[in-house]
């Protein structure tokens, strides 16, 4: 592709990646202690906790990936993004106040404050275990990335130079600059990454094939309704996105990376106040609702534009996003140098991320803890920047040799089976813990310690034996979707940590931990989820006894869900009134849920 660039785009591009390491070497200049290296002197406005999450959340897959699945699978893809927003709310309003009030640098303390220090070091085993497959798969896309741009050039690349240059490229400014240096640099590529999914999307809703997002919403009308693209909801047997699986264990996985995962939480914990955190989370939950429309929608028209110039087959989907660049965005202009520089912050975006919050939990639960109680704080940070440099070389290792470049699948979902084994054990003794006082320490490590076992025991009898059950292949499928093993694999997580924690005797010092840990009340939280229930059955029932439209039922929803968080808002300081954010987000995510249906 870059073989095809004029000047412009080439100045662009080269510009705008210089810009990324400056600012971030430049940020590294104030760092003068572990507080300052690690948590970015608690010191972050909501704009930057709002970048820097969105820019950890959101990296080339999704770009790339989303947009390919949108383009092969289709919208439901959506989901990853939409029924974030939940979740995003938990930790606003629940979990937030929690991590804050114990003023904690990382959420494995907040467990040993919750339980002990045994349940702290198995979460920080299995953080580092999942930031490394996360670490591992973002250097292959973002090498994948980098050798497409160079294709045809003088400067064709390798797979391993790829992952040579993504490594250098981050730790530049990671390993001097901290989480300050990150937040700088992610909110600098949340801007790219936004401008240049905007730019791609306008650019393919203009061709006279599609006619805008309207006419794609035509061209679906047009079709049968099991060949429609840009519809949220798939049969429960579908093999990628079944519906029963998107709210069920993606809902949870979502709630694990917004409520319970470090490299993303972290930002959060680094804020100003908590007012700047509430805000600055929310303001990302608006962002993250943008990549249906700019990713995977522009995924669907991409298909209909594939098909209409004999393209249709040819194209791999984690290509579609750089086939349909080459394909719409004229030449000349700094439009494609302004999106490749977009691409390319992405592939970086989380890479930096995820390599610091991996060495704060590395320093801080396993150097500082264990290895060296009595360590400075200059030798603290010594650690932090040999762990970084560690990790790269680790992760980007097992990506040269546990990745194919010339893969044909749909690389997203893959990431996201993988590292679901995890996950599940970590959201029970979050959730148990936060909201249940009885929760026994030794209960949550036996939880965590064996939930990725199970899960490997669910899919072992699903795929060997349930299958062969006609009615559950035909419901669920020929394999057990990841979603649902998530969701199996929770229930029976949360049954063993409250069966065990009433098995045991109650902790010595729980009156101590009842004292120092903030637990949330279901009562009034259950309250408002009754309400809301009870209104979405409401309209559910006069849509589908044609009483309302679906665009009307839509609006309803969004209205009345935004108006439960306007009846529980603080009027006084309006714009600091998060709950007021925080309703129109939901308001809008309802509206999205029933108008895609």
């Amino acid at each position: 592709m870059l073989n095809s660039l004029g000047f412009i785009d080439t100045l662009v591009l080269i510009i705008l990646l210089l810009a990324m390491p400056l600012a971030g070497i430049v940020a590294s200049w104030r760092k003068k202690n572990s507080e300052d290296y690690f948590m970015a002197g608690r010191s972050l406005r909501w704009w930057m906790v709002a970048g820097s999450v969105f820019g950890t959340n959101i990296n080339s897959s999704h770009l790339i990936g989303m947009l390919g699945i949108g383009y092969s699978v289709g919208f439901a893809q959506s989901h990853y993004e939409v029924l974030a927003v939940g979740p995003i709310l938990l930790l606003c309003y629940v979990f937030l106040p929690a991590y804050r009030n114990l003023k904690v640098f990382t959420l494995s303390q907040y467990l040993e404050h919750r339980y002990n220090e045994q349940a702290r070091l198995i979460y920080t085993i299995l953080m580092i275990l999942l930031i490394l497959v996360q670490l591992i798969a973002a250097f292959y896309i973002g090498s994948r990335t980098l050798g497409f741009l160079f294709r045809g050039s003088s400067y064709e690349i390798t797979y391993l130079q790829g992952i040579i240059l993504i490594g250098l490229f981050t730790c530049s400014y990671t390993v001097f600059g901290g989480l300050g240096a990150v937040v700088v640099t992610d909110t600098m590529q949340t801007l790219m990454m936004l401008l240049a999914g905007v730019i791609v999307a306008v650019f393919t809703f203009s061709q006279p094939e599609i006619g805008g997002f309207f006419g794609l919403l035509e061209l679906e009308r047009q079709l049968p309704a099991e060949a429609r693209k840009m519809q949220l909801y798939l049969p429960s047997h579908h093999p990628d996105l079944p519906f029963t699986g998107a709210f069920t264990g993606l809902l949870i996985l979502h709630c694990f990376y917004w409520t319970t995962n470090q490299y993303l939480v972290q930002r959060t914990l680094a804020a100003k106040t908590d007012v700047e955190a509430r805000i600055g989370i929310i303001a990302s939950g608006f962002l993250k609702l943008t990549i249906p429309f700019f990713s995977v929608a522009s995924g669907v028209a991409a298909a209909y534009l594939f098909k209409s110039r004999a393209m249709d087959g040819s194209v791999l989907p984690d290509d579609a996003f750089l086939s349909l660049v080459e394909l719409v965005i004229p030449i000349g202009y700094g439009l494609t140098g302004l999106i490749l520089a977009g691409l390319t912050a992405a592939t970086f975006s989380s890479v930096d991320s995820m390599m610091n919050s991996a060495t704060t939990l590395l320093t801080l639960d396993i150097y500082k803890k264990y290895l060296n109680p009595q360590a400075s704080e200059s030798q603290m940070i010594i650690f932090g920047r040999i762990a970084i440099v560690v990790m790269v070389l680790l992760s980007g290792g097992l990506a040269l040799v546990s990745y194919n470049p010339k893969s044909a699948g749909n690389f997203f979902l893959s990431v996201s089976a993988r590292g679901s084994y995890f996950t599940p054990g970590v959201v029970a003794v979050f959730f148990v813990g936060i909201f249940w006082k009885k929760a026994h320490p030794q209960a949550a490590m036996l939880t965590m310690f064996s939930a990725p076992f199970i899960a490997f025991g669910l899919e072992a009898i699903y795929n060997s034996y349930l299958v062969e059950n006609e009615a559950i292949r035909q419901t669920f499928g020929a394999k057990l979707n990841f979603m649902h093993r998530v969701f199996l694999n929770l229930s029976l997580a949360v049954l063993i940590h409250i069966g065990l924690s009433k098995l045991l005797k109650p902790a010595l010092n729980q009156a101590q931990k009842e004292a120092e840990v903030m637990f949330f009340s279901l009562r009034n939280l259950g309250k408002w989820l009754l309400i809301f229930i009870f209104l979405q059955i409401i309209w559910i029932v006069l849509w589908q006894g044609d009483i309302l439209s679906q665009t009307i039922t839509a609006s309803l929803s969004g209205i009345s869900t935004w108006l439960l968080f306007v009846y529980q808002a603080d009027w006084r300081r309006i714009w600091q009134n998060d709950k007021l954010y925080a309703g129109l987000l939901s308001g809008v995510t309802m509206f999205i849920l029933y108008f895609f249906a």
